[in-house]
C-alpha cells in the first residue's frame, strides 16, 4: 500500500508540472498578443492562475518564456504553411497563408516586437525561422509557376509585405482595427499576375479626420 502510494506520487506531480506549463504558455501568448513585451513574468502567473514562483522554476527570465511563445506561434505559421502548400489552387493557397500570416501579427501586439528581440540569439531565430522559411518559398514558386503571380515577387517580397501589413494595423488600430485588409488586397492584387483577377478591397479607406485621430494615439504612444 504504502509502496504503491509512494509510486504514484511523482506521476501525479509531473502531470500538475505539464498542466502549469501549458497553462503559463497560453496566458503568456495571450498577454503578449494584448499588450505586448510590457508583459511580466508576474502578469503571466496571475493570468494563469499560478504562483510567480512556479514561473520562475521553468522560466529564468523573461525572454526564455519570449522564446517559447515564439516558439509556439511558428509552429503554428509552419502548419499554415503546410495547409497552403497543399491547397489545389496555388493562387489560392498563397492568398490563404499570407491572409493567416498578416491576421496573425495584426492580432498579436508583440509579435513584431517578439522577433527583434530573439534576434539576439540569432542561432535559434535561425533554426525557428527556417522551419517555415523553405514551405513559403515552394507556396510562391508554385503560385508564380501557376501563371498567377507577377515572375518578378520572390517570396522574401511577401515577408517584407505582411511587416508593412503589421504596421498599418498598428497605426490604424484604434481608429479602424480591421483597415490592414484594405491594404493587403491592395498588394496583393499589385503582385498578380495581369491575367489574374483582381481582389476587392473589403474595407474602406480611413477618412481624414481618422488619419489624424491615428496620428495623434500613435504620437502618445511615443510620448509614453
Amino acid at each position: 500500500m504504502n509502496h504503491a502510494t509512494t509510486a504514484g506520487a511523482p506521476r501525479r506531480l509531473r502531470a500538475d508540472a505539464a498542466r502549469n506549463q501549458q497553462r503559463i504558455l497560453e496566458a503568456a501568448r495571450q498577454l503578449f498578443a494584448e499588450r505586448g513585451l510590457e508583459t511580466t513574468l508576474d502578469d503571466v502567473a496571475e493570468r494563469a492562475g499560478v504562483g510567480v514562483g512556479t514561473v520562475y522554476r521553468r522560466f529564468a527570465n523573461k525572454k526564455e518564456l519570449i522564446a517559447e511563445v515564439f516558439e509556439a506561434h511558428v509552429g503554428d505559421m509552419a502548419t499554415a504553411a503546410e495547409a497552403a502548400a497543399a491547397h489545389p489552387d496555388p493562387w489560392a493557397g498563397l492568398v490563404q497563408f499570407i491572409e493567416y500570416a498578416c491576421t496573425h501579427v495584426a492580432a498579436n501586439r508583440g509579435f513584431s516586437a517578439v522577433i527583434l528581440e530573439l534576434e539576439d540569439d540569432p542561432q535559434r531565430f535561425a533554426s525557428l525561422r527556417d522551419r517555415v522559411k523553405p514551405t513559403v518559398a515552394a507556396v510562391v514558386d508554385r503560385a508564380r509557376a501557376a501563371g498567377a503571380l507577377h515572375p518578378d515577387i520572390a517570396a522574401p517580397d511577401f515577408f517584407a509585405l505582411i511587416h508593412m501589413v503589421d504596421a498599418l494595423a498598428e497605426f490604424a488600430k484604434p481608429v479602424d482595427p480591421d483597415l490592414w485588409r484594405r491594404y493587403l488586397a491592395i498588394a496583393l492584387n499589385g503582385v498578380r499576375a495581369d491575367t489574374t483577377p483582381r481582389r476587392p478591397l473589403p474595407v474602406g479607406a480611413l477618412t481624414d479626420e481618422q488619419v489624424e485621430r491615428a496620428k495623434s494615439h500613435l504620437c502618445e504612444g511615443h510620448r509614453r
